[in-house]
């Protein structure tokens, strides 16, 4: 799955508009214009030899995806109050995206643990609640597993059914 493919599913799951989608690259330090919102909503091609000359897409890199991600906390959640002494946040390396992906929309939709299983469970995986903690461990931990395409797919589709119906 590309960067590019997450932001669709997020989107559909999400029940996001194109203005929202631009408004929420915004508040992650981001400005995409609404002419530039439909070449990165669109879907890759398998085989880039069958290019057709009419196909427009913008590659979403894994430090925008990220961005986007930011944006829809402070979107979901509003802005995080800044207190004195306190250090700016570390930002991730996303060399694991989908694990990236469901930790903020975790923090963004505002959900436990128990959510994030029930959601898996519609979107047709079953996982426990240590398989689920260490996909959603720091990278370097002893217990981190890294997250596949499919469970991401399946978690995404969860999430769509859930908010959607």
């Amino acid at each position: 799955m590309d960067n590019n493919d997450i932001l669709i599913r997020v989107r559909y799951a999400l029940d996001l508009k194109n203005r929202e989608m631009i408004e929420i690259f915004k508040l992650g330090g981001l400005t995409i214009t609404p002419e530039e919102m439909p070449k990165i909503l669109t879907k890759s091609l398998e085989k880039e030899a069958e290019v057709p000359v009419d196909y427009d897409q913008m590659k979403v890199n894994n430090k925008n995806l990220e961005a986007f991600f930011n944006g829809l906390i402070t979107f979901k959640r509003g802005p995080m109050p800044k207190k004195e002494g306190q250090a700016a946040p570390v930002q991730e390396k996303a060399d694991h995206v989908n694990n990236m992906v469901l930790k903020k929309l975790k923090v963004a939709c505002q959900l436990t643990t128990e959510d994030m299983l029930d959601i898996l469970d519609e979107g047709g995986i079953a996982v426990s609640k240590g398989e689920l903690g260490a996909i959603m461990r720091k990278p370097g931990h002893r217990n981190y597993k890294e997250c596949g395409d499919n469970f991401a797919r399946k978690f995404l589709k969860g999430l769509s059914i859930r908010n959607r119906g």
